[in-house]
């Protein structure tokens, strides 16, 4: 990892640059492969699996016999963890179910907004280097409770036509059913624009690579809605001298593990801290079954050295990263200075791992710097608000009037008509 000591701020923005990609030439391909996927349905989704993953299909759907073999092959630890992460995920979810009030905006106006599920939404479940059915559970889990009619799950199959069985095992707890052997940009056009065994959905939810990330945003521009762009992992660490090193190398190679498009990024304000946590992330890297990877991932990282914390924490809000870990002496005091983080870690026991896997909070999360704008994916991400409202006659009465100068004076005179009609109505019916 890169050190830098005292960066000024006309610096940060050089600083904190994330890992760049060709991006012209990746939309390009992209397009090439949804216009086949639009054009060809099923036929190109054999043809991409054969290209891609080097497997000639019979089937895109998972059969039911797959998916009880599947639970014979997940072991009963790994069962028992995916249950216990279940209920946690499914508990924070089930918190964010909220009864909107009615307001009586003035006399005889009342206006409400209802929460009304997404019909038909698309999972994206990544495959490649590591199967996340940890992802299975965030996104499945949110789209039963906020009761989507039809939830489809597109996920990589193996060179041997399989899908993970821990993938599989999850997706039968969290309630789904319709799974389809079918990675990379590919199955994002297949839910994009259906197929002919693969249906069009309404909304894509799912992490993946670059293809997939473009993919979406390509789909997005007029065919589906997505969750946000989330692309290649990272994470920053927010440290003092009362960190342990330990740790903090344990949190910067848990992300470094993702992907070598993934970034991460440590903040401190201890210079002995440092080399600290370098010693040991060789260290720990030595007995990483993914240390090459992790490797070429730590290049693209940095260590920055800070006057403060304060500082510290604008460098970080700079950066918007996707996870932020806080582990200084005062971190709920300092937590309050966050302003741009998909997903805060505070204290020296609360591994970003945590929100990965079981706490209970959501791991989809906008990455390379979209938690400016974006937020993780939450059971609002599954439902839309719509908004209601009723004027009983008094109301218009009151009102109406006030509609009639606005819509006047924007010369929009059929908006006023379709009030003043009305207030003629009940003034007859008043005689």
């Amino acid at each position: 990892m890169k050190v830098i000591k005292y960066p000024t701020p006309d610096q940060w923005d050089d600083l904190l640059k994330r890992p760049e990609i060709e991006s012209e030439n990746l939309f390009t391909q992209v397009q090439t492969i949804l216009n086949e996927v639009k054009s060809r349905g099923d036929d190109a989704l054999y043809e991409f699996n054969l290209k891609f993953d080097k497997i000639k299909l019979d089937s895109l759907l998972v059969k039911k016999e797959e998916l009880q073999e599947a639970n014979t092959l997940v072991s009963s630890a790994l069962k028992e963890a995916i249950k216990v992460a279940y209920q946690n995920i499914y508990k924070f979810h089930s918190s964010q179910q909220v009864e909107e009030k009615k307001v009586e905006t003035m006399a005889g106006v009342t206006c409400w907004r209802k929460a009304i599920p997404i019909e038909k939404v698309g999972l994206y479940i990544p495959g490649g280097t590591a199967p996340l059915f940890s992802t299975v559970l965030m996104l499945a889990i949110p789209a039963k409770i906020a009761g989507c009619k039809e939830v489809v799950l597109c996920t990589p199959p193996n060179t041997s036509g399989k899908i993970a069985p821990a993938i599989l095992y999850a997706a039968q707890v969290a309630g789904v059913n319709k799974i389809y052997k079918v990675g990379g940009a590919q199955a994002i056009g297949a839910m994009a624009y259906g197929t002919e065994s693969i249906p069009k959905v309404y909304k894509i939810f799912g992490p993946g690579n670059q293809y997939v990330t473009a993919a979406k945003q390509l789909v997005s521009l007029k065919n589906v809605a997505i969750d946000m762009p989330a692309g290649p992992s990272e994470v920053a660490v927010l440290a003092d001298e009362s960190a342990n090193p330990i740790f903090v190398a344990a949190d910067l190679l848990s992300q470094a593990e993702h992907g070598i498009d993934s970034q991460v990024l440590l903040v401190t304000t201890h210079e002995t801290l440092i080399q600290e946590v370098e010693e040991e992330i060789d260290k720990q890297l030595k007995n990483l079954p993914r240390r090459e990877l992790t490797e070429k991932t730590l290049l693209n990282s940095k260590i920055i050295l800070v006057q403060s914390i304060e500082e510290g924490m604008d460098i970080i809000n700079s950066y918007a990263p996707e996870h932020l870990i806080v582990e200084v002496k005062n971190y709920h005091e300092v937590s309050k200075l966050v302003v741009n983080a998909g997903s805060v870690f505070l204290g020296s026991y609360t591994p970003e791992s945590a929100g990965d896997y079981a706490s209970g909070t959501n791991h989809t999360l906008p990455t390379n710097g979209h938690a400016r704008a974006y937020s993780g994916v939450s059971l609002d991400s599954f439902v839309r608000k719509t908004t209601f409202q009723e004027i009983t006659q008094e109301g218009l009465q009151k009102l109406g009037p006030t509609i009639e100068v606005l819509a006047q004076n924007e010369l929009l005179d059929a908006h006023k008509n379709a009030v003043t009609l009305r207030l003629k109505t009940l003034q007859k019916n008043k005689k």
